[in-house]
């Protein structure tokens, strides 16, 4: 379907003048004359057969006619200016990363000043959403998700399938544990969907009542589960990726070597992103970086 679209540089000259309420001051901003917009608003009115301003004694005011289409011009005219921006910054270095909320801040950020470092001209903007942004219309190039069951996307990237382990802040849990068991005797934190417990239990040779564990029902989201973990406010059964850099500093403890696999972390692409250079290197250093997270023994 054809559009009905008049020129933009009479679009440009009705919108300023419009937002500015003078002529002058339009001409101003757009760094041509008076009567270079005066005659781009003339002509627009000729093509629409509205008069969009009326002349007043100090200058011009817009019509009613000529502020409703103000009111939707403006807005287009900022959505234009801002993918273009978007798409300057792509082609000049940008990356845009959409990441699981706890793998961006316990795992990215604290390496990313490594690859700023080795590569300054790249600018990377990290965001961490629990929602799959969609990279086929560019709202990110690139997206790191954890998915349960590999097959889910065929095109993902293992980027992390470190087993799970049940951490908490180091004091909390008297160690060494004369048995699983002994951790039902502290506030056994949940943040996924899956009965996660109730199977490390059986996995640590240590079948525990049902009720005992947490079950089905409410669940802290996984950062703020970790946080909670953090303060001491109970046991977390967590991966090992995302625990490393507060194990490393003392503020983590892992409390048991009985550890499973419930899926990972992988890295979805958008469409035709790796020709781009910044991208591909992204890329590389991620997984490169990321290395050893990928086939630990359990």
């Amino acid at each position: 379907m054809s559009r009905t679209l008049p020129p933009l540089n009479a679009l440009r000259a009705f919108e300023a003048a419009g937002r500015h309420q003078s002529f002058s001051r339009a001409a101003e901003e757009l760094g041509v004359s008076h009567s270079s917009i005066s005659r781009h608003i003339r002509g627009l009115e000729d093509r629409l057969n509205r008069q969009l301003f009326r002349d007043q004694a100090r200058g011009v005011v817009l019509s009613r006619e000529g502020a409703a289409y103000l009111a939707e011009i403006t807005p287009a005219l900022d959505a234009i200016s801002e993918a273009t921006g978007r798409l300057v910054e792509r082609a000049e270095g940008v990356i845009n990363v959409n990441s699981e909320p706890l793998f961006a801040t316990k795992w990215v950020i604290p390496r990313l000043v490594e690859f700023q470092r080795a590569h300054p001209q790249i600018d990377v903007r990290l965001e961490a959403s629990r929602g799959l942004a969609d990279i086929e219309r560019y709202e990110a190039d690139m997206a790191i998700r954890f998915l349960s069951v590999a097959g889910s996307n065929p095109d993902a990237i293992l980027i992390s399938d470190a087993p799970l382990y049940p951490y908490a802040a180091p004091g909390l849990v008297d160690l060494p544990l004369a048995s699983p068991t002994g951790l039902l005797e502290y506030p056994l934190l949940r943040d996924r969907t899956s009965g996660t417990w109730g199977y490390w239990f059986d996995l640590a040779g240590h079948p525990v009542d049902p009720t005992r564990v947490p079950g089905a029902g409410w669940r802290m989201r996984s950062p703020l589960a970790f946080e909670a973990a953090l303060a001491g406010h109970g046991v977390l059964l967590t991966s090992a990726d995302v625990t490393a850099h507060d194990v490393a500093a003392g503020r983590l403890a892992r409390l048991s070597d009985v550890g499973f696999r419930e899926g990972g972390y992988y890295l979805v692409l958008g469409e035709g992103v790796l020709r781009r250079k910044p991208v591909r290197l992204f890329k590389e250093w991620l997984l490169a970086r990321s290395k050893g997270l990928r086939g630990q023994p359990v």
